[in-house]
């Protein structure tokens, strides 16, 4: 598939939400159709339906495809999943939740298949979805079994990036699922994300502390002593540039996190209410996996669903993230896919000179 028209698989989420109405504004400009060849996996009816919802909005024209495998350029791709009769905006529903998860799974197929280059997924109903064939969290868990990996949860923007070591757990089982190893593992996963998908060539990251103050050298809790510092000195020893930890409303408050490429946060709130209060706009992104997958950074919005008011603007920052890492990733691939050897110093230490190079014969 060509770099310059990337395959972007977008899936409808609930289409009771706020999806396809940040889908059809997100699309509605011609000039997406110029950057990628967008495949949309979700209910023509819902998408007729919330299409004649938007007032001052261009109608976005659908070629309909069995498959990514059908979609051409210059043309929104419509494959049909997830089929409800009759959208109910604001509500939450059974009927709903099914139909995000269908939707989601055809383009997954398609992904694992090799016919789209990155998803991006419209938000769903977390209680909704569930059933006995589906029992994901969020679509980070689901994607992290699917393409069976070690998935992690980072928020990105142009202004902050922040990485989660739990994710989509109750706060009363955070400070038990912290572990010296898994921060380790997840400062490691967070750097190599950093260089291969965001284009840092050494990350500095910040550790923030899972106490109040840092623990105040153990006086509220023992965590950042026991297991958080001693994962941010190995890690460092490993070569990663990890610092910490850090206390989060200091780091914030005072703007220190602008000093480091990313942030590592211990659990889920914490990361995201600072992100989301300085980048309203920003993107959610599944690292650490084989395939590119982001989505915007809100919710279904149920309570203004229908209503012609939710904004795009995340949306379309979830597409334009999705493309820039797709391209990021092969680059670097390209870059170090045939590197120059390094030079062999001799047994005495000495640098190879000039005279050592092979030599030629002069024309």
């Amino acid at each position: 598939m060509s770099e310059q028209k990337l395959k972007i698989g977008i899936t409808q989420g609930d289409p009771n939400g706020i999806g396809w109405e940040v889908i059809l504004k997100a699309l509605a400009d011609p000039r997406m159709t110029e950057l990628f060849t967008p495949v949309i996996y979700g209910s023509p009816k819902a998408a007729a339906y919330y299409r004649n919802t938007l007032r001052e909005t261009e109608p976005v024209q659908f070629a309909p495809a069995a498959s990514a495998a059908e979609a051409r350029r210059g043309k929104i791709a419509l494959v049909a999943a997830g089929e409800v009769e009759q959208p109910e905006p604001g509500r939450a529903t059974a009927e709903a939740g099914r139909a995000a998860v269908e939707a989601l799974r055809a383009a997954v197929r398609d992904l694992k298949a090799g016919e789209l280059d990155a998803v991006v997924t419209g938000p769903f109903d977390k209680e909704t979805v569930q059933s006995d064939e589906f029992g994901y969290t969020g679509h980070t868990e689901y994607f992290g079994a699917e393409l069976e990996g070690e998935p992690m949860m980072i928020m990105c923007s142009d202004r902050l990036r922040v990485g989660l070591v739990t994710k989509h757990i109750p706060v009363s089982e955070i400070a038990r699922s912290i572990s010296k190893e898994k921060i380790v593992r997840d400062l490691a996963t967070l750097r190599r994300s950093l260089v291969e998908d965001f284009g840092v060539v050494e990350p500095r990251i910040a550790v923030m502390a899972l106490n109040p103050h840092a623990g105040d050298g153990g006086l509220v809790g023992r965590e950042e002593e026991e297991t958080i510092r001693p994962a941010i000195v190995e890690a460092f020893g490993q070569g990663i540039l990890a610092f910490g930890p850090f206390a989060a409303d200091g780091l914030f408050a005072g703007g220190g996190y602008t000093r480091y490429d990313g942030i590592l946060a211990m659990y889920h709130d914490q990361g995201l209410a600072p992100f989301k209060t300085l980048s309203p706009d920003g993107v959610n992104f599944t690292a650490g996996l084989a395939a590119v997958r982001t989505s915007p950074d809100h919710g279904v919005a149920f309570d203004i669903a229908g209503k012609d008011q939710a904004d795009p603007q995340s949306m379309r920052n979830a597409i334009y993230a999705a493309i820039d890492i797709v391209r990021h990733r092969r680059a670097r691939a390209e870059w170090t896919a045939n590197p120059l050897q390094r030079a062999e110093r001799e047994k005495s230490n000495r640098d190879v000179s000039v005279k050592d190079l092979p030599q030629t014969d002069k024309e």
